[in-house]
């Protein structure tokens, strides 16, 4: 017999006045019920009810031995509770990995928020613009830009990833406003990529340009690219995210209003298998704040 079960049997028999109503209590035969009752008397050596055809009362180990097993009955249904609502409380270390300029510029800032809804959650952020392995670098979920290969990964879509085209008030006015992309072939073009030949895709009403860009200075490092720009070192093309804040302070002047600069699929992602509440909770959130 199981002792715990048995437990519950002796509790309800006293609680309900008679084995056939603890047994229907804990549904179960009458004959079972009497059963687990003697199986306990059976373990412990000892009476614990003095038991008549009509009625039963408690021997006098049976009173001690009651009050041992409402203890043990009520810590085991605490227990339970407390790892339900662990379940069912987001909870614990999340570990995500993101972009640099879209993390530091804009997932960043929307922590405040997430954290804030979620107390019991610990964020660990790691920014880079790598391809991070999550089995293997022990991530829970990454954000990730660009087409998503055939993989194992569950990829939920977010906005896609804007680009913007910008210059500073001061190089403006020393250099003069490219019209047209193909104007651009005259000016200081900060590049990311340090190879030589860097294109800038823009589609306008007259169709799709693939401009080849130059210029005396390119840097590895998104942020580098915006703070040359605001010192007036040249043109540049990054992400809105980075960017916008600047052009909407005055700082940067977004060039080609009328063309559709390049932008890029964005996802979140996470394995497939993975369940949790903090998981979820974090999902839910950046699809909420990010999503298309």
């Amino acid at each position: 017999m199981d002792l715990l079960t048995s437990m519950q049997v002796f509790v309800r028999a006293v609680d309900k006045g008679s084995l056939s109503a603890a047994a229907e209590a804990c549904g179960m035969s009458a004959t079972m019920a009497g059963n687990h009752l003697r199986a306990l008397e059976t373990r412990l050596g000892t009476k614990l009810l003095h038991r008549t055809t009509r009625r039963h009362s408690l021997t006098a180990f049976g009173e001690t031995y009651l009050a041992r097993c409402q203890e043990i009955l009520r810590l085991i249904a605490d227990t339970d509770t407390q790892a339900q609502n662990q379940q069912a409380v987001p909870s614990g270390r999340l570990r995500v990995t993101a972009p640099v300029s879209f993390g530091s510029e804009a997932l960043v800032p929307a922590l405040a928020d997430y954290l804030a809804q979620h107390p019991q959650v610990r964020v660990e952020l790691s920014l880079s613009d790598r391809t991070v392995d999550l089995v293997d670098e022990g991530f829970d979920v990454a954000i990730r830009i660009g087409t998503m290969p055939d993989s194992s990964l569950v990829a939920r879509p977010l906005a896609p990833y804007r680009m913007m085209v910008c210059a500073s008030p001061g190089y403006l006015q020393r250099r003069g406003t490219p019209r047209t992309p193909e104007d651009l072939a005259s000016h200081e073009c900060l590049a990311f990529s340090p190879a030589a030949g860097t294109s800038w895709h823009l589609k306008g009403a007259d169709g799709e340009r693939r401009v080849t860009v130059s210029g005396q200075l390119q840097i590895n490092h998104g942020q580098a690219l915006r703070v040359a720009a605001l010192n007036g070192l040249g043109i540049v093309m990054q992400p809105a995210v980075l960017l916008e804040a600047d052009v909407a302070a005055g700082r940067l002047v977004a060039l080609f209003p009328g063309h559709e600069l390049g932008s890029r699929p964005m996802q979140v992602v996470y394995l497939r298998d993975q369940r949790s509440p903090k998981l979820r909770s974090f999902v839910g959130f950046v699809i909420e704040r990010f999503g298309a």
